[in-house]
């Protein structure tokens, strides 16, 4: 994470300005921005804490030996001093939480994802829409509601693991952009100048999961960004390659543990709730 190259195609992404001029939360600040694609904040760190988080679209989040990417579903928690550099490959709608440090929150004391409920998702957007400096009574409400709900926010290992060489970065950032594309490890090896033991050995060895994993947790991420943006289950399984929609449907069930209808219900009726 130390030079722009681990990111991407240098010549294609572009760095944003790290915000210098916002203050320290007192105790929380939500600070929100539309990333375009392919853009980032180059490494920095803060003398507070942040949830990394976006309502829409996903977000490529760099730590130290950690390179990963988190649906809308998910958030990034960042404790004081970790250094980290945050973008998107396709575009997000990022909502950035600086949070004091509080030790009363009891919060994980390294990078973490959390599982975002509903409640806390609701809560960051209305939180986003208010005047900042503004401390009447219902912004603190709405502010120890979020801190309550940080506090009891689930660990989870559910993130989509990002490389660093340039080679995997390759593979990882075409198969993202076209999920559905079905090339072999053999016609991989060959596009990327190397044999698919090769190949497969580097992905394993960078990633932690073999690359046939490692592509179902990327359909699966992929399809949560597309129902949410309100694509139907039949165009969102045909766009991540599934022979069926009930082969898409199954698998999106064993995983999520609710159908891609139902999903989507939830997701839609919970943005225009906030419109």
């Amino acid at each position: 994470m130390k030079r722009q190259r681990d990111a991407g195609h240098p010549d294609q992404w572009k760095p944003l300005r790290v915000p210098s001029d916002l203050g320290a939360p007192k105790p929380l600040l939500v600070r929100k921005q539309s990333l375009p694609a392919r853009h980032y904040f180059p490494e920095h760190s803060h003398s507070w804490c942040q949830l990394v988080y976006a309502i829409s679209g996903a977000l490529t989040v760099n730590t130290d030996g950690s390179n990963l990417v988190i649906s809308p579903d998910h958030a990034v928690w960042l404790p004081i001093g970790v250094r980290h550099r945050v973008g998107s490959l396709l575009g997000a709608e990022f909502r950035s939480l600086y949070v004091a440090n509080d030790r009363r929150l009891k919060i994980a004391s390294g990078p973490t994802v959390f599982k975002v409920s509903e409640l806390l998702r609701a809560l960051i957007i209305e939180a986003a829409s208010f005047e900042r400096g503004k401390t009447d009574a219902y912004t603190r409400r709405v502010t120890e509601l979020i801190l309550d709900q940080l506090g009891r926010a689930e660990a989870v290992d559910f993130s989509l693991p990002w490389p660093s060489s340039p080679a995997m970065i390759r593979l990882c950032d075409a198969l993202y952009s076209a999920p559905a594309d079905a090339r072999s490890l053999d016609q991989w090896g060959r596009a990327l100048g190397m044999s698919a033991r090769t190949l497969s050995r580097h992905f394993e060895d960078e990633i932690g999961m073999s690359l046939r994993i490692w592509r179902r947790r990327l359909r699966l991420f992929k399809a949560m960004e597309l129902l949410g943006g309100g694509r139907s289950v039949t165009e969102t399984a045909l766009d991540l390659g599934y022979a069926s929609t009930s082969a898409f449907s199954y698998m999106f069930r064993q995983e999520v543990g609710r159908s891609p209808r139902e999903y989507q219900r939830t997701v839609l009726a919970s943005e225009a709730s906030q419109r």
